[in-house]
């Protein structure tokens, strides 16, 4: 039986320690990242989806045992990956293109918490 000798245990429980040591240290570069004031939303947006892709890289390469998988699951795991891309670039692209008179409900419920309460007129 392969791979149930005493040190390959022992190396594949550091391996998986040291992958949990990472996505904690990507956990905090997360946090820190949200205290950095960075003047433009692209760029933000870049950032914050590098850090979830190395994250997210590390869990499926890891514990969801990807790196030891055949050629096709590499193809499907790209193919994923390119479609997600091409979605979030048109999303992106697409920021403030919406339809001439479209109302945004947080843009509305934000006006009307800081619009001045109507005080009922006072009776004599």
């Amino acid at each position: 039986m392969s791979g149930h000798s005493p040190h390959e245990i022992k190396a594949s429980v550091r391996r998986y320690l040291l992958v949990f040591g990472a996505l904690i240290v990507g956990t905090a570069v997360t946090v820190g990242a949200y205290y950095i004031d960075i003047p433009s939303v692209a760029m933000t947006v870049a950032l914050a989806m590098l850090i979830a892709s190395v994250k997210a890289f590390l869990v499926a390469g890891y514990f969801m045992h990807l790196m030891s998988e055949r050629k096709m699951i590499y193809g499907i795991l790209g193919s994923t990956a390119f479609f997600f891309s091409v979605l979030m670039y048109l999303t992106v692209w697409a920021h403030g293109q919406a339809p001439p008179g479209t109302v945004y409900l947080g843009a509305s419920i934000a006006a009307a918490q800081h619009a001045p309460a109507a005080h009922p007129p006072a009776s004599h």
